[in-house]
């Protein structure tokens, strides 16, 4: 039995959170808490595997609550948050602080997604009531570099004209996309194409959030739009994204793959065909499958692929799904594969 912590500060959202968690026969709601003090409060009698955590609250916020819970009494942390401004703001913070996921605030009986909500919420909880969090400890922020020492397995690797790097992430993939995109130097210019699954409407936040804390530049290109040197693109919203012989973007809304839009599936599978073996994929933490075999099929293109080790990922769905088809030639966690990226970057190898 999951053992469930819910804190909100609307005793509406609070029983319908009750409600859909409580509708499992795996989960337990065990207490409720109106605010973050409360919340801190209650830990001391009880002990929940998962803590549901609203961000917009009096007396102690979202973000604030969770920096001190992961300081002092660690327990896996889901954000439940609105997309919109100030919220999103300080959902990503939290992600920062040690929140494992988020998932959208929910939606009435009579929204046609309420379903889906109801589903990822319940399927998010399970997923990090399995995750094992540690004390953290905040410090004034030092730029660090991954070590030179870190890359020298790679000596052997065949030196080549990398053109594009290609990265599929999921459930995770804020917190692991902030560790090893912060790592790369302002300078660096391979191109980077991401598809991220995330709920609709927080894809604005993320930018905004990893814009303030690593080097590179962002953008959400258009259609036919040419991929410059120097940027991370993300997939928008309900679109899938590839890459044309030409360098340019193609986005299609006409398909999902594996039930999902964006997918990493019609990123990979584009950049297998028409980019090859100047290609780079990199699969990292989220549930399901998404990607694996079009992993598989730009190693057999002559691409570079790596996978997230299972230490470092979150979940361990997708890198694990690929391993397993022997897609990836290298597996590793987010610093050493930022340390793989500059050197090839940089031309060292």
């Amino acid at each position: 039995m999951i053992k469930v912590l819910i804190v909100d500060d609307s005793a509406v959202e609070m029983e319908f959170l009750d409600f859909m968690l409580s509708s499992h026969s795996d989960i337990k709601v065990i207490g409720k808490a109106k605010d973050g003090e409360e919340a801190i409060q209650s830990l001391a009698h009880t002990k929940p595997d998962v803590i549901t955590m609203d961000i917009h609250m009096p007396k102690m916020d979202g973000y604030e609550t969770t920096k001190i819970i992961m300081e002092t009494n660690p327990v896996p942390i889901v954000i439940v948050s609105a997309s919109s401004g100030k919220e999103v703001d300080k959902t990503y913070k939290a992600i920062q602080a040690g929140a494992l996921a988020f998932v959208e605030k929910p939606v009435g009986f009579d929204h046609p997604d309420f379903d889906k909500v109801k589903n990822n919420l319940i399927e998010t909880v399970k997923l990090m009531s399995e995750v094992k969090v540690v004390k953290r400890r905040f410090k004034p922020e030092v730029e660090t570099k991954p070590s030179a020492s870190s890359a020298n397995n790679f000596k052997g690797l065949m030196q080549k004209d990398y053109s594009i790097i290609v990265i599929g992430v999921s459930t995770g993939g804020p917190a692991v996309l902030q560790e090893l995109l912060s790592k790369l130097p302002k300078n660096f210019s391979i191109p980077i194409i991401i598809v991220q699954h995330i709920a609709s409407g927080f894809l604005p936040g993320l930018i905004d959030w990893l814009s303030d804390c690593t080097l590179l530049n962002y953008k959400v290109p258009a259609q036919n739009e040419v991929i410059q040197q120097g940027y991370v693109y993300f997939a928008p919203d309900d679109y899938n994204i590839g890459i044309t012989n030409n360098n340019s973007i193609v986005l299609s809304n006409d398909e999902m793959e594996n039930g999902l839009r964006p997918s990493v599936s019609y990123l990979f599978r584009s950049t297998a065909n028409t980019i090859g073996e100047k290609a780079i994929g990199i699969i990292m933490t989220g549930m399901g499958k998404d990607g694996a075999a079009e992993l598989k099929l730009m190693r057999d293109k002559g691409a570079l692929t790596i996978a997230q080790d299972k230490e470092s990922s979150i979940v361990f769905g997708m890198p694990k799904e690929s391993i397993k088809l022997d897609a990836a030639q290298y597996i590793l966690p987010p610093e050493r594969i930022a340390s793989l990226l500059i050197r090839l970057d940089r031309n060292k190898i």
